[in-house]
């Protein structure tokens, strides 16, 4: 079994500031992925208040630094998935066009052999003589 496929079951207390945070800024998500971000945050908010308290050889600017490079890392990964499910969408798109077009192509070449026979038929009826019939 791989790490993929072993889901955390690690309770995390959420603030209510990060509650409303996540709830209003991701109103349209599924609460797995609302649950997730309220954990990754409350995580972040916990690391940035230990290594603030921690003594040590971590100055301001480099614990500064390195918040802004995860901070910059996640929002382009949003970036790039957000992009990437605009370029899906669009595929889905273009699929679903393409079959509509390839019924509604269907469906007139279908009417128009109809319409033919149809022609055809009353050509026939009308030009057969009565003696005929």
């Amino acid at each position: 079994m791989t790490d993929k496929n072993v889901k955390s079951k690690l309770i995390i207390e959420v603030s209510p500031q990060t509650h409303q945070l996540v709830e209003t800024e991701m109103a349209g998500e599924t609460e797995e992925v609302k649950g997730e971000t309220k954990a990754l945050i409350e995580a972040l908010k916990k690391r940035a208040r230990s290594e603030a308290k921690s003594p040590g050889n971590i100055s301001n600017e480099t614990y500064l630094n390195a918040v802004r490079q995860a901070r910059e890392a996640i929002e382009a990964r949003t970036l790039v998935e957000r992009e990437y499910r605009l370029d899906y969408a669009w595929l889905v798109m273009q699929d679903e066009f393409e079959k509509n077009w390839y019924l509604l192509m269907r469906e007139l070449v279908d009417f128009g052999d109809r319409l033919q026979h149809a022609a055809k038929a009353a050509w026939e009826a009308f030009n057969t003589p009565r003696y005929q019939r």
